[in-house]
């Protein structure tokens, strides 16, 4: 019983998450109501707020509800991929900078298969966000960003200068290339770009690369 009560608990909780995407995405956060993302959610107002604080709440707990599930399927797609090829190699051989530029040509891949996603992330997420709701979420549902974030810092060889800055750079810069890239191919198209933007996430990690001492 109690495992059949917290599925039905879940079930609501994305419903919600799911209606607030949709008024977010044609109203914006301004001009959409609680109890409109309690009715598309087919829920009782009241129950909103067994989860939620107020609009605002489920706006950041949304950014972060779809960027982890963007990450989720990046790094399970990958994993896959690599598990599937014949004498494939394992994703944890990889250096961290080759994880990057993996996990960013699959989020690229998903960005451009969902254009009303990419436009809310890139206009919601800011390092603000990433860092409060990302990093240090405290959402069981997702993604647990601050273990998987040290976890690759720890066991990289190449160690960095100031690790968040780093990933700081990279998300704004793959988020704003690719917003104009994606919905309106320019300055060139997603897959003109990958090339120009891989070698500039390659760039900004080796220009934050720990020297050793000569």
């Amino acid at each position: 019983m109690a495992e059949k009560a917290l599925e039905k608990k879940k079930q609501k909780r994305e419903a919600l998450l799911n209606a607030a995407f949709e008024l977010f995405s044609i109203n914006g956060v301004t001009d959409t109501s609680i109890a409109g993302i309690a009715e598309r959610a087919s829920v009782a107002k009241g129950t909103f707020y067994l989860y939620f604080k107020d609009k605002y709440d489920i706006h950041r707990h949304l950014i972060a509800h779809k960027a982890s599930a963007i990450f989720r399927r990046a790094k399970a797609e990958i994993e896959a991929q690599n598990v599937a090829k014949e004498g494939g190699i394992n994703p944890s051989d990889f250096s961290l900078e080759d994880k990057i530029i993996l996990l960013s040509d699959n989020i690229i891949s998903q960005l451009q298969e969902d254009p009303s996603l990419l436009r809310f992330i890139s206009k919601n997420l800011s390092w603000g966000i990433f860092k409060n709701e990302l990093i240090e979420s405290r959402d069981p549902e997702d993604v647990d960003f601050a273990s998987i974030f040290h976890e690759a810092i720890d066991a990289s060889p190449v160690k960095y200068r100031d690790p968040e800055v780093m990933i700081y750079m990279i998300i704004e810069l793959l988020g704003s290339t690719c917003y104009s890239a994606i919905l309106y191919g320019e300055p060139l198209t997603a897959a003109q770009l990958k090339p120009y933007l891989f070698d500039a996430i390659r760039a900004v990690m080796r220009s934050m690369e720990e020297k050793g001492e000569s």
